[in-house]
């Protein structure tokens, strides 16, 4: 039997990624978000704190028990090597659970791998999905979403969109491209069923 479709779903912060997930997880794909597998990892108790707490110290563990993402987010933005180095722990953790849950499909089910920083792990992604869907929009799109879904200040929300890849970037591996900008929620799910029924 034929293995069933794998998608890379992706798209930078704000760009509505999470919803177009929402739509493909209605119409019958299984869906594996590598941001909740990382939430969980370093969540209190998450197989990721122990190394974490030991490379970056105790400073980097809230009073939960759970990595302190305001302070680790600083941290590894403004030093690249510091965001390596987090990366190096996490990385290999997050690609266990993600074949994991990948595995844990329904016989069938396309299998949609939620992934923001897809194409900023390189060739790693590409060589793992048979198609790429890229969600986009522009960054004042995003600010302006972000800011209002987490009460960030917008100069955060435009650091983050600096560490991340270009509109650009993103658009030159899709396979297909959902413009997120100025449409409405009924709009959108008419744009996801174009691509799905074109895939399937």
């Amino acid at each position: 039997m034929s293995r069933a479709l794998r998608i890379g779903l992706t798209g930078g912060i704000g760009s509505g990624k999470s919803t177009v997930a929402g739509l493909l997880r209605a119409r019958g794909a299984h869906i594996v978000d590598t941001d909740a597998i990382a939430h969980r990892l370093t969540a209190p108790g998450g197989r990721a704190i122990a190394a974490i707490a030991a490379a970056f110290g105790p400073e980097s563990i809230d009073a939960q028990g759970a990595m302190d993402r305001a302070r680790m987010r600083e941290r590894v933005f403004a030093d690249p090597a510091e965001r390596q180095r987090l990366e190096a722990i996490l990385h290999p953790l997050i690609a266990e659970d993600t074949e994991a849950e990948a595995a844990a499909a329904p016989p069938g089910a396309p299998v949609v791998f939620d992934v923001p920083l897809l194409v900023e792990s390189g060739r790693r992604w590409r060589e793992r999905v048979d198609r790429i869907l890229v969600v986009d929009c522009t960054p004042a799109t995003q600010i302006a979403r972000v800011v209002a879904r987490n009460g960030w200040a917008p100069e955060a929300v435009e650091r983050v969109i600096a560490q991340q890849a270009g509109r650009e970037q993103r658009r030159a591996v899709a396979d297909a491209v959902i413009l997120n900008d100025g449409i409405d929620h009924d709009q959108l799910a008419l744009a996801v069923d174009h691509v799905w029924k074109s895939w399937l």
